[in-house]
């Protein structure tokens, strides 16, 4: 009872000032009924600051924005930790396969388990029935509207759980004293969520439809259609049960239900013309480093953080060694995670996406006796063969500077067009075959190549793909090229039970690069650098396969040789297959009253 107090005060109370033009509105109502839910969700302005304060939770500092958006999606066979070896704390464990219940890192009462996602979901489920209760919620009205962002968010929560834990507890009503302990239902979360996203895009409008949605901080159609069939796919894929690696027997859940589904929701987004692919792939990720948020574009929908909150450049982005021109967010920000060092060399050496995807350098020591714009100017210099880094996220393409020494305010894109056109590919194939696949797979890769590589990279490639086999295969890969560095790729690779497959292969992968190997015997050992004109930048001669030769004067040469047995082998400590998922942390299993327990192997 002290527990459920405690819960729904703190709910009631943080959805009441959630926003400061609701807070106005709250604290200038007669005391008798500023409590009185009929008045809060049958009035718009006050519902929405209700429903704004579902989005907090995600800023939390140990909820997403420093826990499950660092942690959640490596390693796979696309990306890893940079530092997977470490064994001087917790945080490896998270990445490799071996996290243990009383994980330092994650086993707090203040965990994004409890306070980043069970808060957010116990904010929507009061909005939740007090929009139904009280506010006439219906298509094309503010209140239905706000209904189904209030679904919809619910719905990330829960699918951001399911991904991580697995199995997990059921809430869909404000928390009682009859319901403060759950056991957990899968299956049961994975069907209301994919309804409740229905019922949701008949109330939200398609991008830039009302005031709300012509940003993708806020919930559109499109993205309410493409996050129900990224659930539709995950829902009736494999995933790890207690008795192992299987789809659900739950015939609700059937791939002869989820796929046609899935296929539905992504061309009516297709069709709707509401958003569409970025013109190119470096645009794409420079308009999101710059923080554009105008909706009808690539980006469906983003978690959004203010200026001194969120974490994603700081995690992810290319490291700076030091404050310097770019960047004021403090020593050593970015390069916690990065692309495997075979993932460069995989790429067609056309492939535009390739360099915008990973990097091969880091911004140095700044000099301080260089200034730029009066801070201290620094270069770009090599890093090592075993170590890159994710170039979608860079602190040079900001439009501002970060001067935050924690957070730098830049939000996670969550769900983008180019998935949006995976999905339709993958569903198609499945249904309809290859041919009906292709149109989508080769929107996506035009994008990928030049006018003048098209006809092969593209139309060529493409049309030998005469099998749905030989289809899905090209998708499998497609994916990965699109992808890498975006923590997309786990849960991809359990749904197509590829998950321990492409691990094991990932690392007969990288002992051929040690090697020089194997489809990794052109790959120079050597590199070449000099300084463009900038004195700044890096051009650098060897990285493609084949590029043997001293490039002559000017160039300084670098040994591109660095990676070991045990480097690669700190992939996974454990079969990734036997734990797909996080355990659940040991402070919610002594707090369950003997309700949850964790099923895979721990």
């Amino acid at each position: 009872m002290k527990n459920y107090l405690i819960i729904s005060g703190l709910a009631l109370v943080s959805i009441f000032a959630s926003c400061s033009d609701f807070a106005d509105d709250f604290l200038t109502t007669d005391s008798a009924s500023s409590l009185d839910e009929a008045k809060i969700f049958s009035t718009a302005s006050l519902a929405e600051g209700a429903v704004n304060g579902i989005k907090i939770p995600f800023g939390d500092t140990e909820s997403y924005r420093g826990r499950f958006l660092p942690w959640y999606g490596m390693n796979t066979d696309t990306d890893w930790y940079n530092a997977s070896e470490s064994t001087s704390s917790d945080k490896a464990d998270l990445a490799t396969y071996d996290a243990k219940p009383n994980n330092s890192e994650m086993n707090k009462v203040t965990n994004v388990w409890a306070t980043g996602m069970y808060a957010g979901i116990e904010r929507a489920n009061i909005c939740i029935r007090g929009l139904r209760a009280y506010g006439n919620p219906t298509p094309g009205s503010d209140l239905g509207y706000l209904l189904g962002e209030a679904l919809t968010l619910r719905a990330v929560y829960y699918a951001d759980l399911l991904k991580a834990w697995g199995d997990v507890p059921a809430r869909f009503e404000p928390i009682t004293p009859e319901t403060v302990y759950l056991a957990k239902s899968r299956d049961l979360i994975y069907k209301q969520i994919i309804a409740n996203l229905g019922e949701a895009a008949t109330l939200v409008p398609w991008p830039n439809g009302n005031a709300a949605t012509t940003s993708v901080e806020r919930v559109n159609k499109a993205f309410v259609k493409g996050l129900r069939a990224r659930l539709a796919l995950a829902a009736s894929g494999y995933q790890q049960y207690p008795d192992g690696v299987r789809r659900s027997n739950d015939p609700e859940l059937a791939v002869s239900k989820m796929y046609p589904l899935a296929l539905a929701e992504t061309r009516e987004i297709i069709a709707s013309g509401t958003a569409k692919l970025e013109t190119s792939f470096e645009g794409l990720w420079k308009k999101y480093n710059q923080e554009n948020t105008s909706a009808g574009g690539e980006s469906l929908w983003e978690i959004p953080f203010g200026a001194g909150r969120g974490r994603m450049l700081f995690t992810f982005a290319v490291t700076h060694t030091g404050v310097d021109q770019y960047q004021g967010n403090g020593a050593n920000r970015g390069g916690q995670g990065g692309p495997l060092p075979t993932v460069f060399y995989d790429y067609d050496t056309k492939d535009l996406r390739r360099d915008v995807t990973c990097v091969p350098y880091k911004w140095g020591t700044p000099n301080s006796t260089v200034l730029t714009n009066n801070f201290p100017t620094a270069k770009q210099e090599l890093s090592v063969l075993n170590r890159w880094f994710f170039g979608k996220y860079r602190y040079e393409w900001m439009s501002r500077r970060v001067t935050s020494t924690n957070d730098d305010g830049v939000n996670k894109m969550y769900m983008r067009y180019g998935e949006i056109l995976l999905m339709a590919a993958e569903t198609a194939n499945e249904l309809e075959g290859p041919a009906a696949a292709a149109v989508y797979l080769k929107m996506l890769r035009k994008r990928a190549f030049s006018a003048a590589d098209q006809a092969q990279k593209v139309e060529a490639y493409v049309n030998a793909l005469g099998s749905k086999t030989a289809m899905f295969n090209a998708i499998v890969e497609e994916q990965k090229f699109e992808f890498t560095g975006e923590m997309e790729r786990k849960q991809a690779l359990i749904r197509w039970n590829l998950l321990g497959s492409k691990m094991a292969q990932a690392k007969l992968d990288m002992t051929d690069l040690k090697n020089r190997t194997g489809a990794y015997a052109d790959v120079p050992s050597t590199l070449y650098y000099k300084y463009a004109a900038d004195n700044e930048s890096l051009v650098i001669y060897g990285l493609n396969r084949g590029e043997f030769t001293n490039p002559g004067a000017g160039y300084t040469s670098f040994n591109w040789t660095a990676l070991s047995d045990s480097k690669i082998n700190s992939l996974y400590r454990n079969n990734p297959d036997a734990k797909q998922f996080w355990p659940i942390w040991q402070v919610f299993l002594d707090s369950s009253n003997g309700l949850l327990v964790n099923d895979y192997g721990y």
